[in-house]
């Protein structure tokens, strides 16, 4: 390690991996991008999923100020978040098989629909089969893993693929296996996660260029506007009605 202090280590190692993933993925970020432009222009709706720490990355591109009015948190009780008690529960969910087919077929999810499923090793049986089911849906998926861990670690599907391997576009957040950046003679275990950081800059450069597209085409993009400034509370009324047939999260 560097004479840096663990903070600055942290930031510069997070720093890298931007610069990694705004360098080598960003073909992928523009057709994941262009992706969802298609899908909104052609009357579609937007989908996001993640558990467990990965729905963090998830949850930042839903009902967001300058984010599209159009993605909803699609949603599996007890595995969206850490708030679950016991918390390890929500791992364990991840690995039920059929989990993921009870939750589509009880989803507002349709043909012609998009679904950015984020997960980190792209092991566990729940994202595996949520690409798998919602495509034979024909729903368009864009996976959000680090591909490293297909080369590391097994899978816990009973097909042995992984998340990667079941999507139309994948951005690889080059995350390596265990997600963690630091060590220290002094700590016995690796530590300071940056797969938070580096998974909510691709959801986000993705829904830029997905905004950016959707104008380039002459269409306005479904954008929400903060509520603490002038006249935000107005706009996103005018979006929300204007979208509401394809907005989950307001009812």
């Amino acid at each position: 390690m560097s004479d840096r202090k663990p903070a600055g280590q942290f930031i510069d190692a997070a720093i890298d991996l931007l610069r990694r993933i705004r360098d080598e993925e960003a073909d992928s970020v523009e057709a994941a991008g262009t992706l969802l432009a298609d899908t909104v222009q052609d009357g579609g709706r937007l989908f996001a999923f993640g558990a467990g720490h990965s729905s963090l990355a998830a949850q930042d591109v839903v009902y967001r100020a300058g984010g599209l009015a159009l993605m909803n948190l699609l949603s599996v009780p007890g595995v969206v978040g850490v708030d679950v008690m016991p918390a390890t529960l929500g791992s364990a969910l991840e690995r039920v098989d059929g989990l993921a087919s009870a939750v589509l077929d009880s989803s507002p999810i349709r043909a012609g629909d998009a679904l950015v499923i984020i997960s980190l090793s792209g092991r566990n049986s729940l994202p595996v089969e949520m690409a798998m089911n919602a495509r034979a849906l024909g729903v368009r998926v864009i996976g959000v893993t680090s591909v490293a861990y297909a080369s590391e670690i097994k899978s816990r599907h009973a097909s042995g693929t992984f998340l990667k391997d079941h999507c139309d576009i994948v951005l690889d957040s080059k995350i390596a296996v265990g997600d963690a950046e630091l060590t220290l003679d002094t700590v016995p275990a690796p530590f300071a996660p940056a797969s938070t950081v580096v998974t909510s800059a691709l959801m986000q450069a993705m829904t830029a260029t997905a905004a950016a597209a959707l104008a380039d085409r002459g269409i306005e993009p479904p954008l929400l506007r903060s509520g603490n400034v002038d006249g935000g509370h107005e706009w996103n009324g005018r979006v929300l009605d204007q979208y509401g047939d394809r907005i989950f999260y307001r009812r």
